[in-house]
């Protein structure tokens, strides 16, 4: 069984930091393109960032998050990061990771507030 469990979210004050992680079982994770999607509050799905298979996978990010977030992966622990920096009101949101744009995780929230 496929499972993807967020961690790492809660209240941020405006600036800070958090280190969102996805923590996957049941696919191989090292031949996975993972993806961070959000979504804010009344809103629709944003996608956020994407790492592609290998350790030195290939990053891709939104232009709302590039320069703040970085992406990253640790094949040996099957575990998936979501490093942001900067935080900012807008950056609310229930963050998922999915695997291959197939698998969801249930998400994490991320309230911005001082």
């Amino acid at each position: 069984e496929v499972q993807l469990v967020e961690s790492g979210g809660g209240l941020v004050p405006p600036g800070d930091s958090r280190t969102l992680s996805c923590a996957a079982s049941g696919f191989t994770f090292s031949n996975s393109w993972m993806t961070w999607v959000r979504q804010a509050p009344g809103k629709g799905l944003e996608w956020v960032s994407a790492i592609y298979t290998g350790g030195g996978g290939t990053q891709l990010y939104a232009d709302s998050v590039k320069g703040r977030f970085t992406i990253s992966r640790d094949n040996a622990r099957n575990t998936l990061y979501l490093q942001m920096n900067s935080l900012k009101p807008e950056d609310a949101a229930v963050y998922y990771c999915v695997a291959d744009m197939r698998y969801w995780g249930k998400g994490t929230q991320v309230t911005i507030s001082s």
